[in-house]
């Protein structure tokens, strides 16, 4: 899919990923049998924010700016 969404579906989308877990954050351990799955599913979550130029990143900030720390760089 190379298609680029709506701004409502991808402002959801975007709230969505915020909750999902960090790939780092997903073993065998803490999800059992279905721990791949759930990297398939941030990984094409990750791909339609790219391919809607939303950098997956900043996404946090993008949607709760009061709780990202400001960059130092």
């Amino acid at each position: 899919m190379s298609e680029k969404i709506n701004e409502e579906a991808l402002h959801a989308l975007k709230i969505a990923f915020t909750y999902m877990p960090k790939a780092i954050e997903v073993t065998k351990y803490e999800y059992g049998e279905r721990y791949q799955s759930v990297l398939d599913h941030i990984e094409a979550v990750r791909e339609i924010l790219l391919i809607n130029d939303v950098d997956p990143e900043e996404v946090g900030g993008d949607i709760s700016p009061q709780y990202t720390p400001n960059s130092t760089y």
